[in-house]
């Protein structure tokens, strides 16, 4: 029998990049960097968070090494931005929830496994681009994902990791996900940008002793 598991804290955290983008006309939603479920991700919205992480970067002794790894910051930022809608989406299919005190303890177990809030911050700007006032976003998909994986039975097998694909694609496909195609294309089946495999699809791993 196979044993029902959790995305682990540090798998979770690459959830940051994973790529939800789908070729569209910008001249249909004029100032928009993409529509997902009929709501606007606006690029005013796209652009802020793209600030916060170069600010955060340019704070950071590795300034100029973490800039030049992360040319394609407004592509990968938009990726999280449409993945978390992706997220609430399964999840309200599946009628889970975070609340704000699960949150705080999924972001608790990430530092406490990190070293620290300081080196937590530092791996999350370093691996994923994610500015510190971003952590919490990080933490609560965290909590979403493993909860959708608890209530979907997902199992540490090819089959398990299977089933959280489909419903992740079932999601991408209702939500009509239309991108400015300036940010990339999104295959529904693959849940992948172009070329670029979704790590998320692989990191369904064994449950840490104390899981988000």
């Amino acid at each position: 029998m196979h044993r029902r598991t959790a995305l682990s804290v540090s798998a979770v955290a690459l959830l940051a990049a994973a790529p939800l983008l789908t070729a569209c006309g910008s001249d249909a939603h004029p100032g928009a960097a993409a529509v997902v479920g009929g709501q606007r991700i606006e690029v005013s919205s796209l652009q802020a968070q793209v600030e916060d992480v170069r600010a955060a970067q340019q704070a950071s002794p590795q300034s100029a090494q973490l800039i030049k790894e992360t040319g394609d910051l407004n592509r990968r930022k938009l990726q999280g931005m449409i993945f978390d809608r992706v997220v609430d989406r399964v999840a309200a299919d599946n009628g889970v929830t975070a609340g704000r005190g699960e949150i705080q303890r999924a972001r608790n177990d990430f530092a406490r496994q990190s070293g620290g809030e300081q080196q937590m911050a530092a791996v999350l700007l370093q691996q994923q681009g994610v500015a510190p006032g971003q952590i919490d976003d990080v933490a609560r998909r965290a909590v979403l994902m493993n909860k959708i994986a608890e209530k979907l039975g997902v199992t540490n097998t090819p089959e398990g990791q299977k089933k959280l694909a489909d419903a992740f694609g079932q999601a991408s496909k209702a939500l009509r996900i239309d991108v400015n195609p300036r940010y990339g294309s999104w295959d529904d089946e693959k849940i992948e940008l172009g070329t670029y495999t979704a790590p998320w699809v692989r990191q369904i791993s064994k449950a840490p002793e104390q899981s988000l």
